[in-house]
Formats: C-alpha cells, structure tokens, sequence
C-alpha cells in the first residue's frame, strides 16, 4: 500500500528508558495537536491481548503511586534525515575563489535537490540527476547525467580571475576524459563574506535540515582562495560520532540522525572484509533521507519510581479529547535486592530492532479486526513518519541496519496487532509475551522483572540472585554482554527456561557513547530481511562480526539446547510427547493427554511458526532429553537457509522434513543449573487459554515449582 510520509497520529509520545529501578527517574515526551490539556494515568499490565475470546486489555490502576495529572502539550517537531555538521562556524570569501567537491556513490535520484557539502549560500547538490552548485538564488547546472549506484567524483571550482565557474564530474581511478560544464559569472554578485558551519549531506536552514542526499559521501573537501583546502576524512573514528577534519584548522563536526558508517569506499578492492584491518578503504558514509535516531521532544513530565512500586510492566496512559495512547515501560526490582525467586527477562532490545515494523502483508482490512476489538488502532505502514524498523528499508531500498527507542514505537502498545487476520491473536512481542505476564499472575506466582539493558549494562549481577530466569516469546536480538550474561548465569548454578523461538540468533551491538541506538549487519546467512553489502558485514559500532551468533561461533543450542530450524505461517499445532522416563514425570504431573497445547491464542497452537530444534553439533547437550516434539507442519514450513545446503542436502544430512520441528528439552548443568526450553514462538500463547487451565498451563508451573523450590 502506499503511505504518507506526512500523516501524524495526533495524541503520541515516548519515554526516554524502557526500564527503571525505585529511585530512577523516566521522562515522558508527549505530542498533541488537539489543542486540548492532556490527562496522564498509571497502569500496571496484566494483558495486553485485545482479543475478546480471551482476557482482553488487562490492567490495574496505580493512582497510588502515580496521582493522576493534566498538562499542556503542544506539537512537538521532529525530522529524519542523517547529515554531518561542523562543530564551528568558519569565515568564507567566496569571491576570492572556492572549490568544493567529494567522491559520491548516489542510490536514490529525486527531482528535488540533494546536498553534497554546503556552507551559507554556497551548496552543491544534485538534482534530478545531475550536478549542481547553488549561491544563493543562482543555479549553474551540468548537463552530464550521474548514474546510480556508481562512483563517481565531482567537483565546482569559481575562477576568480577569470570568473568562471566549472562543474567537472569523473569516475575515480580512471584515465577517462572528465565531464566538465563552464559558466560565466559575475564576481560582484557572489558573496563578498559569509560565516557559517559546514553541513554535508544536508541543508541547514536555522536548526533545520532540509534537502537530504541518499547514498554514500567520501572525502569531501571545500577550499577559500589560497586559504588551506578542508578535507574531511570518514575513515577515522568510524565508531563515533565525530567527523575528523584534516587540516590544520581541525574543523571536525558530528554526524546526525545515525548514517551507516564502516561501508565501503570507492577504492575498497574486496582484499580486506574488516574495517578496522583497512580503514582507509572504509572512508564513505552512507546517509539517507529516512535516517532518524533520537527526535529530541521535550520532557511533558517525568515520573520517579517509588521505593515499593513491584517490578512489573507499566503503562502510562493518556488522553486528549477523543485521541488517546498508552506508552509502557517496565520497573525492576532494586539491584542486587530480588523481591522474589523467579526472574522474567524482557526482550527489549528484540522489541526496538522490531520497532515499527511495516510488514509486507499489511492489509487495511485488518483495521475491521482492530475495530472490532478495540485494538490499538495506528500501524506503521500508514504511519512511515516516525521512522520504520530494520525489518525494513529506507527509501533509496538499503536495508536499516540502526533501532532506537528515542521515537514512538507504534507496534509496542498495549492492543497492537501484528497480524490482523488469521487464527487467534495475532501477536508478537510485548503483547505476545503479555501471555506469560498473565499467566504468572493468574498462577500466583511471585516475579521480578529484568530487561535486556540491565543485562547488558550490569552483566550477570542484574540476574545472578534469582533461582530462575525465563524468557518471553522471542528473544532474538542480542548483544556479546547479555549473551555471556545468560551463559554466565546458567554454568554458575541458575536455573534457566527458555520459553520462546527464534532466540539468541542475531548479533547486535549497542553504541557505547550514545544510549538508545543498536546496530544490526545482516551479514550472508540467516533468514533476512534485506542482506547486508559484500565488505560491511562487520558492525560499525565496535567492530566486531555481524549476522547470526552461530556464524560467531554461539549457536543457541550451546546456551538453551535447541536453536532456530524452520519458520512457517503464523500457524501452530500440538506437540507429541517423547519422554516417558520417570526420571522427568514430574514434568507432566497433571497431564494425562500425549498431545500437549494443540490450541492457543498464538495461530492455534503452542509449537508454530518459528520452530527450534536440538542439534548436538551445535552445541545440545549429550544428556538433553527431548520431552516432546512437533511434527507434521504444513507444507508453508521451510528450513531456515543456514540449516539447507542445496536443494537437495540439509547442513545437518537429515531429511529436511525431519529437521522441521519444535523440541522441547530439558537438561542439567554442571555447577547445579538446569535449562528447560520449548523451542516455539507461539508456546506462551497457549498458556491462557481455557482460563489458565491447560496442559501447557501445567507443564510450566510444574518447571517453575522446581527450579524455584
């Protein structure tokens, strides 16, 4: 469907942390334009699945810890579009002569301007594909066209003594003829002085920034008379933010809106694939117009949590007339002071990479389904202002390899639909993982909750005092810190279950100087949404290798014995029991049936979609004892490319079909932990159904009575 890039959601906002122990402060970042004051209250979420045949929104009114409040909000602005801008301004002469220029590989023409290097009234740009120097109000265009996706260097140089001005274009490395277009101009009517900062890849007009260019920037230069040529090289510092500036003046600058660095450059040769092994063939930036990272609204009002607040999922609601939202956010118990023995680790680093995911599928029919339910009624798909995921593309078709929180996230809302057709809820991600939230209170079962940032920041003392941690659905999305974190909780003695799929597959990095940004490569394998270019596999952000922790050396299975297998439909049937051992009965006390969860609010059953499987070459334990497995999915499973060698031959030298499975496993750890993991997506989905009373229902509670007992 096509979308508007300029329809807002009239009442929306953001938190600038996801989570929050007592005694820290979160801020609210609220945008309205219904010119009306706007009404804030707390909630505690007990459910966040809008579906009627289930429980629907469940929440509980915290006006004791928060009194409800009325303010003012205004339309709070915001802009995408990355670019890089000099920390100080610099005096120019431009009538004493001036060239500028630098090396493009352009991936998106328009038939509006797109910036290259700019300063006061001085731009050159390209427009409707080709090159042009903007002073002022004059324009002085080439007539050689650039094409897409090449290098190509160009370069506008005013004569002061002859008074000319060439436009000159090349491709690098080459000893072909240059391009070139000469102008005639007037000395008198080219600015005698100007002040200004240097932008590049954008316009700056005030505190805005207009007139993005979509393709990569290498080694741009911009010279005064004889005065010294400023040369900014991309090469150095490719972790930062900073712009490094050559010369002697040093006017270094900052990037905006996070461009992808550590891409190649025009004179990368294929020899080397590590940036950090040869920098200088990194020295490109790749900026897009569809750029965003932090939208820096101001703070509407901000809510210290309180000493006795229980850790728990949270949600700061609002309305404005008839406009209302509903931002969440998840409070954890004080560090190193557990308030119970159970452990929920929140996948919000998983949730951000997902952040405004516009699916491919998206239909408006959903919204009768959104209607109906009273669901969470604003999809990214129509709403591509606030920026999409990288599940998604920018508009010059690169994939997004950067996620941040510092935006509204459409999808994380109480009520939001990923699928608005089909066979139960729907759900994924925090409304999914909203079954197991539900479950937990409906079973009385005492819980603190963790996220993925206390993971990564404090290691494994964020979780080493509980007897048990347990997952969501999909905790995908990892860093080396959280990772080892789990590693390190499970070999010390904890008791670990992984309740979801497609877990701990993707390497992510966090950057280190700028909260609230990750950074994914979707590097050669893995089942992807868009495939990283040869040569920038390796993340920008440290350095380190991208794409699937098993292609670095961490399959899933070494942490929670069964790993990502195959994906299908958003469809789910039972599992068949394996084990009758009466060394793990206890598993099934209270089971009678063999079939276990063939039903379920998550596509009808508890083991669909994306499906886990045990592998003892990658790392599953030789004493794991698979407890049940799935079989027979329909034909819409496929085996996930890193599992499939040719058309013919799988990785692992079994049938592809018998690879297409969800296992359930349970084993011990040296040192007096343990693992249970039930190697499917759609698992928590069947916990409420039936009121709570169900197979998957007991299995669980009879895990989690023994690994917190």
């Amino acid at each position: 469907m096509v979308s508007d890039s300029r329809k807002l959601i009239p009442l929306i906002g953001y938190t600038d942390r996801l989570s929050v122990r007592p005694g820290e402060t979160i801020d609210f970042k609220i945008s309205s334009q219904t010119n009306e004051p706007v009404r804030a209250w707390l909630t505690r979420s007990i459910s966040a699945d809008p579906n009627p045949d289930g429980q629907g929104i469940v929440e509980w009114p915290q006006d004791a810890f928060f009194e409800p409040i009325a303010f003012e909000a205004g339309d709070q602005a915001f802009a995408s579009g990355s670019y890089v801008i000099t920390d100080q301004a610099i005096d120019c002469r431009p009538q004493t002569g001036f060239q500028l220029g630098a090396t493009l590989f352009p991936t998106l023409m328009k038939s509006v301007p797109q910036i290259i290097i700019s300063v006061g009234q001085l731009a050159l740009m390209l427009d409707d594909g080709v090159l042009c120097l903007r002073i002022g109000e004059q324009r002085f265009v080439s007539t050689h066209k650039i094409a897409v996706n090449h290098w190509v260097c160009v370069e506008a140089r005013f004569d002061a003594v002859s008074s000319t001005i060439q436009l000159t274009q090349w491709t690098p490395g080459k000893s072909q003829k240059k391009d070139e277009n000469s102008f005639s101009v007037c000395v008198d009517a080219l600015p005698k002085e100007m002040t200004a900062r240097v932008s590049i890849a954008a316009c700056m007009k005030g505190k805005a920034h207009t007139d993005h260019f979509n393709g990569k920037i290498e080694a741009p230069f911009l010279q005064f008379g004889d005065e010294e040529r400023l040369q900014w090289d991309f090469s150095q510092d490719i972790s930062t933010t900073r712009i490094i500036e050559t010369s002697s003046r040093k006017l270094d600058g900052l990037i905006r809106n996070f461009p992808a660095r550590a891409v190649t450059g025009s004179n990368w040769n294929s020899e080397e694939m590590c940036w950090r092994h040869a920098p200088g063939h990194y020295g490109a930036i790749h900026f897009h117009e569809t750029d965003i990272y932090d939208f820096e609204w101001d703070t509407s009002f901000s809510f210290s949590i309180p000493d006795d607040l229980p850790s728990g999922v949270y949600v700061m609601r609002m309305k404005s007339g008839i406009y209302e939202d509903a931002m969440p956010f998840f409070v954890c118990a004080p560090f190193g002071k557990p308030t119970a023995k159970l452990c929920v680790l929140v996948s919000t680093f998983t949730y951000v990479i997902y952040g405004n995911h516009a699916r491919p599928g998206y239909d408006p029919s959903w919204q009768e389904r959104v209607a109906d339910w009273k669901a969470y009624p604003y999809n990214p798909a129509e709403y591509p202002a606030y920026g999409h995921s990288t599940y998604n593309f920018h508009s010059d078709n690169s994939g997004i390899c950067h996620a941040s929180h510092l935006r509204p996230l459409l999808n994380l809302r109480p009520g939001y639909l990923t699928f608005g057709s089909g066979e139960g809820s729907g759900l994924r991600h925090l409304q999914a993982d909203s079954h197991l939230i539900s479950w937990l209170h409906s079973q009385n079962i005492d819980f603190d909750l963790i996220t993925d940032q206390e993971l990564h920041d404090e290691g494994v003392a964020a979780i080493e005092n509980y007897d048990c941690v347990i997952t969501g659905s999909h905790p995908e999305y990892h860093t080396l810190e959280t990772l080892d974190a789990l590693q390190n909780y499970r070999d010390d003695g904890g008791h670990f279950c992984y309740l979801g799929g497609n877990g701990f597959y993707w390497r992510i990095v966090a950057h280190k100087q700028n909260s609230g940004i990750l950074e994914i490569r979707r590097a050669e394998d893995g089942i992807r949404a868009w495939a990283a270019e040869p040569g920038e596999y390796y993340n920008a952000f440290d350095g380190s290798y991208g794409g699937l922790w098993r292609r670095n050396g961490r399959p899933p299975q070494m942490l929670c014995g069964v790993g990502f297998s195959a994906q299908g439909e958003f469809n789910g049937i039972g599992y068949q029991r394996a084990c009758f051992d009466a060394q793990y009965e206890w598993v099934f006390e209270g089971v009678d049936s063999t079939i276990i969860g063939d039903f379920g609010f998550s596509g009808g059953g508890a083991a669909g979609f994306e499906l886990d499987r045990a592998e003892p070459r990658l790392g599953t334990p030789d004493d794991a004892v698979i407890l049940a497995s799935s079989g027979g999915h329909g034909e819409d499973f496929i085996l996930v490319p890193e599992e499939q060698l040719t058309h013919l031959t799988t990785w692992s030298g079994s049938p592809a079909q018998s690879m297409i499975r969800a296992d359930m496993i349970y084993f011990d750890v040296p040192g007096g932990g343990s693992v249970f993991s039930t190697g499917s997506i759609t698992f928590c989905g069947s916990l409420p159904w039936n009121n709570f009373q169900n197979n998957v229902s007991c299995i669980l509670k009879n895990v989690i009575d023994k690994m917190t007992t």
